[in-house]
């Protein structure tokens, strides 16, 4: 391993960038002052390192950018909801059964082909919340053919997916606040 494959790799991340998605990242920063002065909600769920990212965001726009978000990544609800309707319908359900008119849905997948994570936007789609997808794989996934706002990452390294998302989502998150230190408190 060399200095060099660090830095082949952290290029990798910077190709990530570009005007497109600079305006979708103020689309999305809009989009949830707006929903929250409008008293309404953010909902945030994945899969797996998705569901880690989506409880991270969640409890920092709730707490730093004063914008409501939810995700739901209990095991109790996870468990119950999968035992009584089905691994692939508890997102859905969660969504159904928390999700009031005028919120929206944020939907992490790396791969966009989730049955869990489709039947949610199904759902979001269904009760008229607005979608927003992060994906990555393919470029014509499932989930990003359902959202109304997509981000997508044009890699097929989860790694890469993931911490791509979470830099996108944390970085709206500090442009909601104003900037990008807090203090001590």
């Amino acid at each position: 391993m060399s200095k060099q494959w660090f830095l082949e790799y952290f290029e990798l991340y910077r190709n990530l960038y570009d005007d497109n998605i600079l305006l979708k990242l103020i689309e999305l920063k809009d989009s949830l002052v707006s929903t929250n002065s409008a008293g309404c909600k953010t909902m945030i769920c994945g899969n797996g390192g998705s569901a880690a990212i989506s409880s991270h965001v969640a409890v920092d726009l709730t707490k730093n950018a004063n914008i409501r978000s939810v995700n739901f990544n209990e095991a109790d609800l996870i468990t119950c909801f999968s035992n009584d309707f089905g691994y692939e319908y508890w997102m859905a359900k969660s969504i159904e059964y928390y999700g009031d008119n005028g919120d929206q849905v944020i939907l992490i997948s790396s791969s966009g082909k989730s049955k869990n994570v489709i039947n949610a936007a199904n759902i979001a789609k269904e009760k008229n919340n607005k979608l927003i997808t992060f994906t990555g794989f393919n470029k014509d996934n499932p989930l990003k053919s359902l959202g109304d706002l997509n981000f997508w990452v044009d890699s097929k390294a989860y790694n890469v997916i993931e911490t791509i998302h979470q830099i996108w989502l944390l970085a709206v998150c500090d442009a909601i606040i104003g900037k990008a230190e807090y203090p001590a408190n």
